[in-house]
């Protein structure tokens, strides 16, 4: 099957995604600087999750240009994403009008959990399409980035009902890690590329 579709779709979805987000800022009441103070968890929170959903709009990007064909197993798979993407305005809202506290700040490690969760069962399902010696599982390679961060879900996620100032630094350290565009792929040129003189 053609991947332009699924493409198109996914970019559209992260599109509407961002837009219900800022949605959620509401206008403060009053016309003088003070009346954004109470906003500041709710804009942090939004600025957060806008960065997050950008990465995972740029690694997908990324992916993509090194899949050739998909079938309806990635089809689910990147659906399953797309699922847990789409909670990110709901727990963002949430854990910002409660000002960080621990449910929804473990609320919030949730679906940072399951989204990274969900990307790296899609790599594996388009590695497992392509072929072990593809392009594509030379280029992800064992992916210790994406194991990395789940594992720092995982640890943030229960930290939230001790120290949630602590989660929130671990989900920001995650968004630092994968702010630089996931570059696994640029360093391997594409077969399908063609090459530049003088660089073969």
């Amino acid at each position: 099957m053609n991947k332009g579709r699924l493409e198109a779709f996914s970019d559209g979805v992260i599109a509407i995604i961002i837009t219900i987000m800022v949605l959620e800022l509401r206008v403060p009441v009053g016309a003088h600087p003070g009346a954004l103070r109470p906003l500041l968890p709710a804009f942090l929170s939004y600025v957060l999750s806008f960065i997050y959903l950008g990465i995972y709009w740029n690694n997908h990007h990324h992916l993509w240009q090194a899949v050739q064909r998909v079938n309806g197993t990635i089809l689910w798979a990147n659906m399953h994403l797309l699922f847990w993407l789409s909670l990110v305005p709901f727990a963002t809202a949430w854990m910002g009008a409660n000002h960080f506290a621990p449910w929804p700040v473990a609320l919030y490690g949730v679906v940072l959990f399951f989204a990274g969760l969900a990307y790296f069962i899609l790599s594996r399902a388009l590695i497992a399409h392509h072929g072990t010696d593809s392009f594509l599982a030379h280029a992800l390679g064992r992916d210790f980035k994406g194991k990395i961060s789940i594992a720092i879900y995982t640890a943030a996620i229960p930290l939230a009902f001790l120290k949630p100032g602590i989660s929130c630094v671990l989900y920001v350290l995650v968004a630092i890690m994968w702010f630089i565009p996931d570059r696994r792929i640029e360093k391997h040129q594409h077969p399908t590329d063609p090459v530049v003189p003088g660089t073969g």
